[in-house]
């Protein structure tokens, strides 16, 4: 049997849960799952003790309405003395887990809950109904810790030219991520649809999968009444399905706890490293549009200090919001194109509730690494628009040296190239990075990211049905167009 100090952090007990009830009167709400599948990771871990012991309770904010769902947690698990932390949206999920850990390890806590939820099927259905799915409410409630973005991830030059939704952010920079491969259009859209295909039937074998059924590459790819083009060359099965019911509990302790609560050492899992970017800067305006410095570096640095490679770590979850974040972490860490990418089958088809996936996926990391004693698996996290980045290693076994981590946000700043971001430019202009937003069945709007001539970068549109056709047909990154009042042509 293996040793560790009593100070070691370890991952004792995991779950996720989900339901699927077209009745939403009958279905629970995102609190409901939550404390579920609270109480089903105490019962994997075999101590249900674990709850009512609780230090902290950490939440990361999604759609509901609850100003503290950790208190409401806490009241129900009788965690009486917990603090309660609330996460928004632009913070890493994986920021959660290393909380957790940085806390055992600093001796400042011995047992901490981490969950997230999200019942948005439930809100879809009763919307479709003409009713509301009720909530409990939660009136001038706050949490102990509140953790915010300290910078906005969209800009008004962008926003001005149509971008809005994630799809299109993400479509641009696959354009650029293509160009800079030397795929041509139509090779990019068939390596895509194999490798969403393949997702799809890793989710048909995974009980804890939204979606149950395989597609092929060909309805991945094309544009259909049933899988609409929603942002070139993305269509619907290429996003993250956020309208799920799924929730995620993971709970942390120190070894020392571990030991003394009994809990049988082959349910212990162990973080062994993990590095964090937090540098924010909006899409439009970083350099190289079709790369990541941050998960160069931050993948980079995880796997140094792991001493392994990538391609050594058998187990492997890209973050997987849409084909370019997989595509991109392909290339900063080195993967071959065909490597695995997924334990769970990605955020289209096992479910990717707003902003609680990287829990679902750690949850299913710790399952297999317990059937795989001395493997080493990798969960990688994106927030936000590609804005932050982080990579988390585990292994059912104890790090040699105790669990890293490693905040490499300055190296990360130091190494992003960041162009200035106009409004307004006239004159020519070379297309760094494109998409075709489509309303409903019909191609809209061409938007696309600008290179000046001055190295300034600025962002326009078309919705010119001839220069929609070529961005839709053919390569139109590195191709000049003449740009004036936010148009080009």
């Amino acid at each position: 049997m293996f040793e560790c100090p009593d100070n070691t952090p370890v991952l004792v007990g995991v779950a996720a849960v989900q339901q699927k009830l077209a009745d939403h009167r009958a279905a629970r709400e995102p609190l409901d799952l939550m404390e579920q599948a609270l109480r089903d990771a105490a019962a994997d871990a075999g101590c249900e003790k674990l709850l009512t012991l609780a230090d902290e309770i950490m939440v990361p904010n999604s759609l509901w309405g609850y100003s503290d769902p950790a208190r409401l947690l806490a009241q129900r698990l009788q965690a009486d003395s917990a603090t309660t932390l609330l996460a928004d949206f632009g913070i890493l999920q994986q920021s959660l887990l290393d909380r957790a850990c940085q806390r055992i390890r600093d001796n400042e806590a011995k047992v901490l809950l981490v969950t997230g939820g999200e019942a948005r099927y439930r809100s879809q259905c009763a919307a479709r109904a003409g009713e509301e799915a009720p909530e409990i409410a939660q009136p001038d409630a706050a949490p102990d810790v509140l953790l915010r973005p300290e910078a906005e991830m969209m800009s008004d030059v962008e926003s001005a030219a149509g971008l809005g939704m994630p799809v299109g952010y993400y479509a641009i920079m696959d354009s650029a991520l293509r160009y800079r491969q030397g795929l041509s259009v139509e090779a990019h859209r068939d390596e895509m649809a194999r490798m969403y295909a393949g997702l799809s039937e890793l989710a048909a074998a995974n009980p804890d999968a939204w979606v149950d059924e395989t597609v092929s590459p060909e309805f991945v790819r094309e544009h259909s009444p049933g899988n609409r083009m929603l942002a070139f060359p993305y269509t619907k099965l290429h996003n993250s399905q956020w309208n799920v019911d799924q929730a995620a509990g993971l709970i942390f302790c120190s070894a020392g706890m571990a030991e003394s609560l009994g809990i049988p050492r082959e349910r212990w899992v162990f973080p062994v490293v993990s590095t964090e970017s937090n540098f924010m800067a909006v899409i439009s305006s970083r350099a190289e549009l079709g790369a990541s410095e941050g998960f160069r570096i931050a993948g980079g640095r995880a796997m140094e200090l792991a001493g392994v490679h990538f391609n050594e770590v058998p187990l492997r979850e890209l973050y997987s919001c849409f084909p370019y974040a997989v595509r991109v972490q392909q290339e900063e860490f080195g993967l071959m194109r065909d490597a695995d990418v997924s334990v769970t089958g990605g955020m289209t088809f096992a479910g990717g509730p707003l902003n609680n996936f990287v829990f679902q996926a750690t949850v299913k990391m710790a399952q297999l690494l317990r059937e795989a004693p001395g493997e080493m698996g990798l969960v990688t996290t994106v927030s936000g628009l590609m804005t932050k980045q982080a990579c988390c290693l585990w292994s059912s076994r104890p790090p040699g040296n105790g669990w890293v981590f490693e905040d490499v946000t300055d190296a990360v700043r130091e190494a992003t190239v960041v162009k200035e971001l106009v409004a307004t430019y006239e004159g020519e202009a070379r297309v760094a990075g494109y998409t075709v937003l489509y309303n409903g069945m019909q191609a809209s709007r061409a938007i696309a990211v600008f290179d000046l001539p001055d190295g300034r970068r600025s962002v326009a549109y078309s919705e010119d049905p001839a220069t929609i056709e070529r961005m839709l047909t053919q390569e139109c990154c590195g191709v000049s167009y003449t740009l004036g009042g936010g148009r080009f042509s």
